[in-house]
């Protein structure tokens, strides 16, 4: 089956195909089908990953998945939130949103820098499929003072895992791969998938 990935981010495409290789499917990013960026109106990450996916899966009448991830900090009441990869503003790079979080956080006590990783997956065999399949994961951290690492994207560096003793951008990408927000999702996803497949 050959999926469409409503995403052109390239560190999200590489996850996403290694976590999937193991299934009989063939993922292909929306870059390669032209699909244009489909406004994200929803309030939460599951709105957006369905609108996501089901704008994807119109554009080229494929099955689609996507996904809606960021980070939530609740000493901000849940910021950046679905807003994540454009907190600072449209087309942000990563320092940017992370130097903007930073800033918002620096009278805020270790006590109060808990946060989480959020992934909400949708994927859809057609754009108005009815019962879209839905997986949702977290992942709990603390925010940082300053980035450590160097690897991963978006706010892996100042994303810091207590009982690891390092940043997300600290660990390889195959470490990361089974402890992430997305990697949850991804394997809750897969097994639901095979669920699917079986029908």
């Amino acid at each position: 089956m050959k999926i469409v990935l409503a995403s052109s981010n390239k560190g999200k495409v590489k996850e996403i195909q290694e976590m999937m290789k193991n299934l009989d499917v063939s993922i292909v990013p929306q870059s390669e089908f032209h699909v244009s960026v489909v406004e994200e109106t929803g309030l939460s990450f599951v709105e957006n990953a369905l609108i996501k996916a089901r704008h994807a899966s119109q554009s080229t009448h494929l099955p689609a998945i996507a996904d809606d991830s960021g980070l939530v900090v609740d000493a901000l009441q849940g910021a950046p939130g679905i807003y994540s990869a454009r907190f600072a503003k449209i087309d942000a790079t990563d320092k940017e949103n992370i130097d903007k979080l930073l800033e918002e956080m620096k009278f805020l006590s270790k006590e109060q820098r808990q946060a989480h990783f959020y992934c909400a997956l949708a994927f859809v065999l057609h754009e108005r499929d009815p019962v879209p399949l839905i997986c949702q994961a977290k992942w709990d951290g603390v925010i940082l003072e300053a980035p450590i690492g160097e690897n991963g994207f978006g706010y892996d560096p100042i994303f810091y895992i207590p009982s690891l003793h390092c940043t997300s951008a600290q660990l390889s990408p195959d470490i990361k791969n089974t402890l992430s927000h997305r990697a949850k999702a991804l394997q809750l996803f897969v097994e639901q998938f095979k669920l699917l497949s079986r029908q």
